[in-house]
């Protein structure tokens, strides 16, 4: 096998596996608070979640022909790059893998806050446990791509397992503890409840970034044309129908006003069926969702950089591929950057920036589908966009409308990513040099 040849290892299991793993974390376990206190109402709270939701099931039927049409590794960046060149590829790659690099390093600090609930005497360690964390995942992606994967599936099922158990729970079990309900707080953002959609929408928005990881890893798959379609609709899917029941049953379990005041929510639902202590249980499940989705990160985005080096716009030595078919130089680059804002305390502010850049690859997608429809009608399209171009056109509107509404919903971080990209030319020229 050729050093900086992928292996050709993965199929619908694990595809369904990292669509979850790569988008529920504890998102859906904090943000039913936030957003309660934002809308004020339960059917429009449920309405947020479902159009959210939906604009990710559309997303993945237009990311499925371009998966399909461009079996690559490297996600958002291959389809920017064929579709307007080296400059927008470049772009769009280094964008996504620095987002996914302050999302990895968020993800094992906020796993080192849990380590230190469960564990008080941590506390004093939590920058070095967080570390631990992914050295930890970097040892153990070096085996091969076929245990993390199988990884990647096993945590996927007990997450999903843990929340619709939650579910379950929450339905069926008669609380312990009365519900101390309060006025004083009133469910509804300031400025009415357009502005509370608004900000409610944003929040879901990125409680459903990673609906499309699965397009990452075609190059990977044995059967892209036939597994990718079938491993995004059904994650999608499945994540829609976890996050309406985790919803419905925080909206069963807890009053309003009490779910609108409430941090996190679950935590608080765990502790009103089961009593004092029980919250712990909520902690857990988080770190298990938190593990799933570094697991996830640690898989694709590395995948980023190993494309941008095969196409000579990244540094060539990241294209290097151990025998478990794991790009192992990538992994560790990927790796030390996030442990790089740990020890710099920047990934919070990086994290903030990330969500533009999120939003900037999503709307790259959705016109280099278009760009490529007219410039190269002729590719081969196993797959082709459902409703085109009336849902690719309106999925590219929203995702600009969502990059609009992250700059004003955080404008100085937003400053820092759009000044990024226009100090990023003559960075791709000395990376190209």
């Amino acid at each position: 096998m050729a050093q900086n040849q992928l292996k050709k290892l993965l199929g619908v299991g694990f595809g369904v596996a990292v669509t979850i793993g790569g988008t529920i974390g504890t998102g859906i376990l904090r943000k039913p608070g936030p957003i309660a206190h934002d809308i004020g109402n339960p059917t429009l709270i449920i309405a947020v979640w479902l159009i959210v939701g939906v604009y990710a099931l559309a997303g993945s039927l237009s990311v499925m022909e371009l998966g399909t049409m461009l079996p690559k590794a490297g996600g958002w960046y291959v389809f920017a790059h064929r579709a307007f060149g080296n400059y927008a590829g470049f772009i769009i790659g280094i964008s996504s893998w620095l987002g996914s690099v302050s999302a990895m390093a968020f993800g094992a600090a906020v796993m080192s806050e849990y380590t230190a609930l469960l564990f008080p005497e941590a506390i004093a360690y939590q920058k070095t446990i967080a570390i631990g964390i992914l050295v930890l995942f970097v040892v153990f992606h070096s085996v091969g791509v076929r245990l993390a994967s199988k990884a990647q599936e096993v945590m996927s099922v007990l997450k999903a397992v843990g929340l619709l158990a939650f579910v379950i729970v929450c339905f069926t079990i008669t609380p312990k503890e009365p519900v101390l309900t309060t006025n004083a707080i009133r469910p509804l953002a300031e400025g009415g409840v357009w502005l509370g959609i608004l900000a409610a929408l944003q929040s879901v928005f990125y409680t459903y970034d990673g609906w499309h990881t699965a397009a990452y890893f075609t190059e990977e798959d044995v059967d892209p044309s036939r597994n990718l379609p079938r491993s995004m609709i059904s994650g999608v899917l499945l994540i829609i129908g976890i996050y309406i029941l985790v919803n419905l049953a925080l909206l069963y379990v807890l009053p309003l006003p009490v779910l609108a005041s409430s941090k996190l929510p679950a935590a608080d639902a765990v502790q009103l069926l089961f009593g004092s202590g029980s919250a712990q249980v909520v902690t857990f499940l988080l770190m298990i969702s938190i593990m799933g989705i570094i697991n996830a990160q640690i898989m694709f985005n590395p995948r980023v950089i190993f494309a941008m080096g095969r196409d000579g716009l990244f540094f060539r030595f990241v294209n290097q591929v151990n025998a478990g078919g794991t790009p192992m130089n990538a992994t560790m680059l990927t790796a030390g950057a996030s442990i790089l804002m740990i020890l710099t305390n920047t990934y919070g502010k990086l994290s903030d920036i990330a969500t533009f850049f999120f939003v900037l690859c999503y709307a790259s997608a959705f016109a280099a589908l278009i760009r490529l429809r007219q410039t190269e009608p002729d590719l081969p399209r196993p797959v082709r966009a459902w409703g085109y171009p009336f849902s690719t056109g309106a999925l590219l509107v929203a995702s600009l409308a969502f990059l609009i509404g992250a700059v004003i919903g955080d404008f100085s971080s937003s400053m820092y990513a759009i000044g990024f990209i226009v100090v990023s030319y003559p960075v791709y020229l000395l990376i190209k040099r």
